[in-house]
């Protein structure tokens, strides 16, 4: 029964391999992600991710830079990266990054608008931000208006930087729900 139960937690509900520690590689990506990691740990996602190398390097690269180096606020980026997570169904998204909405600023009253797309408790670049996350998302193509508050309230550089967050999110999502990846709670 042990042995069952061992070989069902190194598979995710959709049938794919978490890999195991002998089998990551190369030995540099895998430093390298767990250097950015708490305490060092991979996540099942890491696990997933690390099945391609070179897919893995890009994607660390493009999160990379929209978690640590774009001009964008913390707050926004966490806001559509939350709303994301609630429009997709992707608990292990909402999971990952309610901390860092927490750290960004946001608060708990916040975080359950979120949870109901209640744009309500936020400022104008805060609405504008989920408005442009639930076309992007619902709809692929938002609205021109709703592209052009955006840019109005924060400027060419991080409208750009938000469209590409919510995009890369949106990829977040959607590669979590369809290799499996449940929650690590």
């Amino acid at each position: 029964m042990t042995a069952l139960v061992l070989a069902v937690a190194l598979v995710s509900k959709t049938g794919f391999a978490f890999l195991p520690d002998d089998k990551l590689g190369p030995p540099d990506l895998v430093e390298s992600i767990k250097a950015r990691r708490a305490n060092g740990k991979l996540l099942q996602l890491d696990r997933m991710l690390l099945h391609s190398p070179e897919f893995t390097r890009g994607w660390n690269a493009m999160f990379g830079a929209i978690r640590g180096k774009l001009a964008l606020p913390g707050k926004l980026r966490e806001l559509s990266i939350m709303a994301v997570a609630v429009l997709n169904k992707a608990p292990y998204e909402w999971e990952q990054h309610e901390a860092e909405f927490l750290k960004s600023g946001g608060t708990a009253a916040e975080l359950e608008a979120i949870r109901k797309l209640d744009a309500s408790p936020f400022n104008e670049s805060e609405k504008a931000a989920l408005q442009l996350t639930v076309e992007l998302t619902r709809d692929v193509q938002p609205k021109q208006e709703t592209v052009e508050r955006v840019r109005k309230l924060l400027g060419d550089q991080q409208a750009i930087e938000l469209i590409g967050t919510i995009s890369g999110y949106n990829m977040v999502s959607r590669f979590l729900l369809a290799t499996g990846i449940e929650t690590e709670k």
